[in-house]
């Protein structure tokens, strides 16, 4: 729980300013009408909140479902062991990273709005279940870019182990994420845009409905390959460096701890 909240913490807040510059990217409004480059950490409150619980989350359901499942002796059971595991802590994640991300990701294309405000308004309009809006889509680009990462991730680990003859440092493990998180970022940026159109989008809307088949289709017809991309290359930027300090912070605090 501490390791992956500290994780959690630190790649949030550090990365912070390219996860802005990525939500503008990929809004309807476009680029500078969202803001441009002022307010940068516009909603980073909300980030700062749920960053902890978020990522402790994670890891708590992925480290125990882990342990759980047969890992075996076969080389060929251990990726479907972390593909299940991770899946799983993103499904549990998921139900304190949407509120916190919906928040978030308002506040970073009204940079003009307070977070508290922007919290209120959407508590008024929509309910609770405006905080939850984007839940199934979230889920739906977390659980393919887990799917990717986590066992390319520990694949990479254990080929680096077994090159050097002894279990890989904190430091090549952050290596090993970072190799992990920036592919997988390139993979699931269309998901991820539909996520951000769902988000954002105006109460009784199209993409208000939450159905991301709808809203990659609006995407394609109006922008064509490049509106499913937006926003990749600060995306695979900030997940790639964000996978060297999640996962390498990550490893280093359990070190620490256990």
């Amino acid at each position: 729980l501490k390791a992956g909240g500290v994780a959690g913490v630190c790649v949030d807040l550090i990365l912070f300013p390219l996860d802005t510059v990525k939500t503008r990217l990929q809004s309807p409004q476009g680029f500078r009408k969202s803001g441009g480059f002022r307010g940068i950490y516009a909603g980073v409150p909300s980030t700062a909140i749920g960053s902890f619980p978020n990522a402790a989350a994670f890891f708590i359901t992925y480290e125990n479902v882990k342990s759980l499942l047969p890992q075996g002796s076969s080389s060929y059971l251990s990726p479907a062991t972390h593909m299940v595991a991770a899946s799983l802590g993103e499904v549990v994640a998921c139900l304190i990273r949407v509120p916190s991300e919906v928040v978030k990701q308002r506040a970073q294309v009204s940079p003009s709005s307070s977070t508290l405000r922007i919290l209120s308004h959407t508590l008024y309009h929509e309910g609770v279940q405006g905080l939850y809006r984007g839940y199934k889509s979230t889920v739906l680009r977390e659980i393919p870019f887990s799917l990717v990462q986590f066992p390319l991730w520990e694949s990479l680990k254990d080929l680096w182990s077994w090159k050097q003859g002894h279990v890989v440092d904190s430091w090549q493990s952050a290596v090993c994420g970072a190799f992990a998180g920036g592919f997988a970022a390139v993979v699931t940026t269309p998901l991820d845009v539909a996520k951000t159109r769902i988000m954002l989008a105006k109460a009784g809307s199209k993409n208000a409905s939450g159905n991301v088949l709808t809203a990659l289709g609006g995407i394609w017809r109006t922008q064509g390959l490049s509106g499913l991309f937006a926003g990749v290359v600060p995306r695979m930027a900030a997940i790639s460096l964000g996978g060297f300090i999640f996962l390498g912070t990550y490893e280093k605090t359990r070190q620490l701890l256990l």
